[in-house]
């Protein structure tokens, strides 16, 4: 482990009671206002959050994929916004420079990224380009000592408050994959303008917005690795992203559970509570069933990670069984508060809607399935 038991035990512990004390109490007042309080990102940023997966040396907590993945679960006992707010420095936003970054780039990026100082995003699905994403158009034209940056990107997580974009630009003449490179493009660059952010079903508080760049002067001391090398970045920065979102899932199914039991205790309808009743149990039995699976697949996936072994299978298959098990999970938690879930004040069709996101993002379910599929035939079964 990165941490020492009884460190990683206390900063478990803190975020625990960071959720149910100062989170959960929040959440009607973040739906309301569809933004998080900056009180709120203050404190995140004082207890290290935006840098949970950024080694020491640049001022991170340097977890491991194991305790990154538990920190996930207990953020994922409130609405995901918070979560959110964080995320792409710890995920896809910062992953890329971890990962493939240079001695120079980590150093002038990475200890401001993981104060939370810096707030990143990840540039890749286009208004034409989303499952496919080697079918990249924005392109970056080397002139001199720059790369003249043009496109659109569409639905870029934290773009409103991002500083900086780690963006994927086609930059040679081959066709797919092979000719897209990545670029560290900080938002200040002349030629960088962001859209309103969109106004969505659920998950209310994280920003979406379209970023525009219009002849960008990128230096090419800022991109990342070699040209043609962004696909397979991007590839290795959503096989962790998948890892990290599926954990996450499990926290909100821990939460929906705990919540529809607790209902079920104290309404009562035929003279006994309805947790007494078996057609109730019986939903609840396949929520928690639904819930350990996940966790379990999540944790031994991160262990597996954590001993560098390939889990492009298991990463894929979490995200896939994970967003999938949370939705069912929330329909049933519906379910069980009967018109009490489909009213607000109960936070619970809050829920419903905002898990909805979690099949959509960092690859649909239905590109787990391919990637699971092509990944098991390699492998023989």
């Amino acid at each position: 482990m990165a941490l020492d038991a009884d460190t990683f035990d206390a900063l478990i512990d803190t975020v625990r009671r960071f959720v149910a004390e100062r989170l959960r109490p929040l959440e009607g007042d973040v739906e309301a206002a569809d933004a998080i309080p900056d009180a709120v990102i203050a404190d995140m940023k004082d207890m290290g959050l935006f840098g949970l997966s950024i080694a020491e040396e640049f001022g991170g907590l340097g977890l491991d994929m194991v305790e990154e993945c538990r920190v996930a679960i207990e953020m994922g006992r409130t609405t995901p916004a918070f979560r959110s707010t964080f995320g792409t420095n710890v995920g896809i936003g910062s992953q890329g420079l971890v990962m493939a970054g240079t001695p120079e780039q980590k150093a002038a990026w990475l200890p401001r990224i993981a104060s939370g100082d810096i707030v990143t995003s990840f540039a890749l699905t286009e208004p034409d380009v989303g499952s496919d994403s080697g079918a990249v158009k924005t392109r970056a034209v080397k002139d001199g000592d720059v790369y003249r940056l043009t496109g659109t990107k569409r639905y870029i997580t934290n773009a409103d408050k991002a500083q900086l974009f780690t963006v994927m630009a086609r930059t040679g003449e081959d066709k797919g994959a092979r000719g897209v490179s990545a670029f560290l493009v900080p938002k200040d660059l002349p030629g960088i303008t962001i859209g309103e952010p969109e106004k969505k079903m659920g998950q209310k508080g994280a920003k979406v917005a379209d970023v525009h760049f219009d002849d960008v002067p990128v230096p090419a001391a800022n991109r990342l690795g070699a040209e043609g090398e962004g696909f397979k970045i991007a590839m290795r920065v959503l096989d962790r992203g998948r890892l990290h979102i599926s954990a996450v899932c499990v926290g909100v199914a821990e939460r929906l559970i705990a919540d529809s039991v607790a209902y079920a205790g104290s309404r009562s309808q035929f003279g006994a509570p309805i947790a007494s009743h078996q057609l109730i149990q019986g939903m609840i039995a396949d929520m928690k069933t639904e819930a350990l699976v996940a966790r379990a697949m999540v944790l031994e996936t991160a262990a597996k990670k954590d001993r560098g072994e390939d889990v492009v299978l298991e990463s894929a298959a979490a995200k896939y069984f994970a967003s999938e098990m949370v939705g069912r999970v929330a329909d049933k938690a519906v379910q069980i508060y009967g018109g009490a879930g489909y009213i607000a004040d109960y936070g619970i069709e809050r829920l419903y809607r905002d898990v909805r996101l979690f099949r959509i993002y960092e690859g649909t379910s239905q590109i787990q399935q391919v990637i699971i599929a092509r990944e098991t035939m390699k492998r023989g079964g």
